[in-house]
């Protein structure tokens, strides 16, 4: 009779002879330190672009540390503007699990902040709790059906969801402006279109002691509960099981078609919740000024997260400082605003270009150690 193995020994070596423990901090530790050395490749290359300007990178990166997190006040003004971002690069991160690429996030933004406007006009006079929460409501769903047909558009139809959601974004913008300007529109609003603005009571304010609005804890415990839903329960598995390879998933029984649109419209709905809160707790109505890129910035969020919900918290406070920064780089450089937009760009563009290092490097993959120990003995 073959002689049985204790349980206590199984967890100290991995199947190739080294320990485990040493396994797992190898493969955990390849999605931070190549997402890592991309930004500093990408600022490297920022630099080049800011010397071809005549200016100093040190200098730049001093002004851009000072006005993102050099000061309590800096932190508070990039908290504010990582609180859209956390939730713009969840309606990413989601699909990303079944292999989608959907980065028509600001479409289901400007949707959800005219959605929530509208319903504060419909609900006005009634408690202000009631008009939040049905504010909330309406952007989330404005944002999950945008993006759920998204979804619904790729699997029943077979269209493309990166060109369908960026041309839905696009359209999503155009019937923002339709309705703010139109229907919608307060008529004292006259330089810039906006609809009525909110009484203060329908208005969402800062956390006690900070200002910084309560949609920073908005967009974590979104976030919190996304990698729940991902990592610990049968809808997360079954989604990575379809992303893996939507044939194998189907052979198993997987309705690969609800779970398609139930993501995808889950991830609109954390974008609509993103407009709710510029027009409750930013704006106080809806105007043109939803369309401020929150959408696109969170598509390089979640790329640098590597899709990870947790992940997305701290990325989100970077990327935020950065923007925040860019009034003051403006003032003490004499750089455009948009300066910041151009390393994001640099940035997003490293980033996809180093996902071709990943399972390359055999000191962050165990399955190279093998191979190699093969080799030695062979020799």
């Amino acid at each position: 009779m073959a002689e049985t193995v204790s349980n206590a020994d199984v967890p100290m070596f991995g199947v190739r002879g080294y320990p485990a423990a040493l396994e797992r901090v190898a493969r955990r530790a390849e999605a931070f330190v190549i997402p890592v050395a991309a930004l500093i490749v990408g600022m490297a290359i920022f630099s080049l672009f800011i010397l071809a300007v005549g200016k100093s990178p040190l200098q730049l990166y001093e002004v851009m540390w000072r006005g993102g997190f050099g000061s309590w006040f800096s932190i508070q003004n990039s908290l504010s503007r990582a609180a859209p971002l956390l939730l713009a690069a969840l309606c990413v991160a989601l699909p990303a699990r079944l292999g989608l690429v959907v980065i028509g996030g600001e479409g289901a933004i400007v949707l959800g902040g005219v959605a929530a406007a509208a319903a504060a006009m419909a609900f006005n006079g009634a408690p202000s709790f009631i008009v939040i929460l049905v504010m909330g409501v309406a952007g989330m769903a404005a944002g999950g059906i945008w993006i759920g047909a998204v979804g619904a558009l790729r699997h029943y139809r077979a269209v493309n969801e990166t060109i369908s959601s960026l041309l839905m974004a696009y359209i999503a913008i155009a019937l923002m402006n339709q309705l703010v300007e139109g229907p919608l529109r307060d008529p004292a609003s006259l330089n810039k279109p906006s609809t009525q603005p909110l009484a203060e009571a329908y208005r969402i304010g800062n956390i006690p002691g900070i200002e910084v609005h309560w949609g920073i804890v908005v967009g974590i415990v979104a976030c919190v509960l996304s990698w729940v839903l991902i990592e610990k329960t049968r809808w997360g598995f079954a989604a990575r099981i379809a992303g893996g390879n939507v044939k194998a998933a189907q052979v198993q029984g997987l309705a690969v078609g609800p779970l398609i649109v139930g993501f995808t419209a889950l991830a609109g709905g954390f974008a609509g919740v993103a407009g709710m809160l510029e027009v409750a707790a930013v704006q106080g109505s809806a105007n043109a000024s939803l369309a401020a890129g929150y959408g696109y910035t969170g598509i390089l969020v979640a790329f640098l997260a590597r899709h990870n919900p947790l992940a997305i918290i701290p990325v989100a406070f970077l990327l935020g400082g950065i923007e925040a920064s860019g009034g003051l780089i403006q003032r003490r450089m004499d750089l455009p605003d948009a300066t910041v937009l151009v390393l994001q760009g640099m940035l997003f563009i490293v980033i996809l270009f180093s996902e071709t290092f990943y399972g390359r490097f055999k000191a962050f993959n165990p399955d190279l150690w093998k191979r190699s120990d093969h080799l030695k003995r062979i020799a």
